[in-house]
């Protein structure tokens, strides 16, 4: 279970308390637990800090508390401090990346919707980067249009094999299945059930999906139609 450690402090000495973060990180290479911090100034009082710290489980925690270098980084950090810091220990019991589950659903959607009912997805300024088109397309059209000749095309969906996200991007390693069932690009339909790998980058706005970079392989679904040979 994912853990989480909340440290509150009060300090006039933030520029000292950075540089004391960053020796940490350098000392603890190759060494330290903790997956993720994060230090955040109280708007009403700039003297309040609270960094966040998330380790894999609270053992993980442990042994990284047990480091010699933890302990006198910890030392340091009292000094620093104009009251003795305050620990919160917390065992994560939900956690979500809504910008994740957001891009999940788009994908998940995309085979099984009509192209109108994309625009509940994306932005009205939605911005497209399809190697397809050659240069950036912007408009809901840059995504309904070519998801139409997909869908005329192909019976298909979409598995998502693997997320990352940061701050208001999302990264989707994702696998498409189709049978080909009509007409694309000039090719009369085939029956053949083909399948392509690819990955996408999303960048959110509001809760929807307001740029994307797409990265996939086309011919290789020419190749797998018997358009393209050796």
């Amino acid at each position: 279970m994912t853990f989480v450690q909340l440290i509150d402090c009060k300090t006039s000495r933030l520029d000292e308390m950075n540089r004391l973060m960053d020796t940490w990180v350098e000392a603890t290479r190759g060494k330290r637990t903790a997956t993720h911090a994060l230090v955040g100034k109280d708007r009403s009082d700039a003297s309040h800090l609270i960094e966040i710290v998330e380790f894999p489980s609270y053992e993980e925690a442990m042994r990284n508390s047990n480091l010699p270098e933890t302990d006198k980084i910890f030392q340091e950090m009292v000094a620093l401090c104009d009251e003795m810091p305050t620990f919160t220990d917390l065992d994560v019991v939900r956690d979500e990346q809504l910008n994740t589950l957001a891009a999940r659903a788009f994908f998940s959607a995309l085979g099984s919707i009509e192209p109108d009912a994309v625009a509940e997805h994306i932005t009205d300024d939605y911005v497209d980067h399809d190697p397809a088109n050659g240069e950036a397309v912007q408009g809901v059209a840059a995504m309904r249009e070519p998801y139409a000749r997909w869908l005329a095309g192909f019976d298909f969906g979409f598995t998502v094999e693997d997320q990352i996200a940061q701050e208001d991007r999302v990264c989707t390693r994702w696998t498409w299945r189709g049978h080909h069932k009509g007409e694309f690009l000039g090719i009369p339909p085939t029956g053949q059930d083909v399948t392509m790998e690819g990955m996408t980058w999303h960048r959110f706005r509001d809760g929807r999906i307001c740029e994307a970079w797409w990265s996939y392989d086309r011919a290789g679904v020419l190749e797998q139609l018997g358009v393209l040979g050796d």
